[in-house]
């Protein structure tokens, strides 16, 4: 059996299409259907379900789902094992949507020019799915928000930014006091859903502040782009640039203490995959906005 293949039918089922999958392999969807054809023909049963141009796992393709993975796995540790001093095979990274365009470019430009040999799969999505995907094996690492919990022992953690809550508002408003803004001004609220936004929704409890909320919302840069268009202000963490030009906002730091969001890189402890891992945190430096290892 071609892995490959196996390959190919792990990605459809995991980006959910066949045109998804198609650009995450470089392959044109019509040889990936090809591909998933002769696996369901050497398997004798059909692994996907198809909805329109969505798809999803069949009984059969649920079956053997998890052990497709492993097998996987094992393969590329083994492929990571014979490259001997070398560093070579694939690292899986996922990257929140700060991280993807502030901290890591600096990184993997710094990993592809010294290990040219060594792919790299960006998997973009929010803290909680990334997890999700580290634990499942379905990624070797990423960058995150913190969790609120103890990751499991399976797994290490690594802190490379804090970034402070601020409060973010349209510069022409003369009210600096940012409780009172908080208090006063219509409220654009960074979802509760994520890490982070549960982080700021902490702060207003325990600061007994009730704002006005008009939006809640996932992107930062959205947030900040609509307070600049004078939609209200946010609590927000003061993440790493780029933000989106053009913007004429007021960041206004808490009057009292609190915890940052602290970002960093969690992985599994994979000796064969670990080695792929240390050397991406080696591309980190404090004017890189990451924090020195202690």
């Amino acid at each position: 059996m071609d892995t490959r293949f196996l390959e190919s039918f792990v990605a459809v089922v995991e980006e959910g299409s066949i045109a998804a999958a198609a650009r995450r392999l470089h392959l044109t969807p019509a040889a990936l259907a090809q591909r998933i054809r002769t696996l369901e023909a050497e398997l004798e049963a059909p692994l996907l379900l198809r909805a329109g141009r969505s798809v999803a796992a069949s009984e059969a393709g649920l079956a053997i789902l998890d052990r497709a993975r492993t097998l996987l796995r094992e393969v590329r540790d083994l492929r990571d094992s014979a490259t001997g001093g070398g560093l070579a095979g694939e690292l899986r990274l996922g990257a929140i949507a700060t991280a993807l365009t502030g901290m890591l470019p600096a990184m993997l430009a710094r990993m592809a020019a010294r290990y040219p040999q060594l792919e790299m799969h960006i998997s973009p999505g929010i803290s909680t799915e990334l997890y999700r995907r580290v634990l499942l094996g379905e990624l070797d690492a990423a960058l995150i928000v913190q969790p609120e919990f103890a990751p499991p022992k399976s797994c290490e953690w690594r802190l490379l930014r804090e970034e402070p809550l601020v409060v973010l508002a349209p510069a022409a408003l003369p009210q600096t006091d940012p409780h009172a803004l908080l208090g006063n001004e219509p409220f654009i609220r960074y979802d509760r859903a994520q890490w982070g936004g549960r982080l700021a929704d902490r702060y207003l409890r325990e600061a007994r502040i009730r704002p006005r909320d008009r939006f809640e919302l996932d992107a930062l840069d959205a947030i900040a782009v609509m307070v600049d268009r004078g939609l209200g202000v946010s609590l927000v963490p003061d993440w790493a640039p780029p933000w989106p030009s053009g913007l004429v906002l007021a960041k206004h730091s808490l009057p009292r203490p609190f915890p940052p969001r602290r970002l960093g890189l969690i992985w599994t402890r994979n000796a064969a995959r670990a080695r792929l891992v240390r050397a991406f945190l080696e591309q980190g430096s404090p004017g890189n906005d990451v924090l020195p290892q202690t």
